[in-house]
């Protein structure tokens, strides 16, 4: 399932916030984004709404088994986008940017088979 690309920037947020934070709270993802603390909350809402997050009475935020997938599905296009951008010589900064914009469009298709390519020519 795809979301829209706002959900999926907020899910891949929340998952790398919760490998550096004891919590994740609304306040660190504004601060992670730079958005207004009420922009976060109606996304967090809209999140919760469709049951990829759950907070706590504590407002501590986590992701649900189908916040992970999502979460977990766009990091590892944003990795393996911008990992191969940059061993074809694109700056790393070009590179992270440009994978956050190719993360939400390429098809599973075509990243799948992106994926067996790359993974057949560093092989060899």
């Amino acid at each position: 399932m795809r979301n829209n690309r706002s959900s999926e920037d907020y899910l891949e947020t929340i998952l790398l916030l919760s490998k550096k934070l004891p919590v994740v709270r609304s306040v660190d993802i504004a601060t992670e984004l730079n958005f207004s603390k009420p922009s976060v909350s109606v996304a967090m809402k809209h999140l919760r709404e469709n049951e990829c997050i759950e907070v706590s009475s504590a407002g501590f935020i986590t992701l649900t088994e189908k916040g992970k997938q999502i979460a977990s599905s766009v990091y590892e296009r944003h990795t393996v986008l911008s990992d191969w951008l940059i061993s074809l010589g694109v700056s790393p900064e070009t590179a992270v940017n440009d994978a956050c914009e190719m993360e939400h469009q390429i098809s599973d298709e075509s990243f799948q088979a992106m994926k067996e390519f790359i993974k057949k020519h560093t092989s060899e």
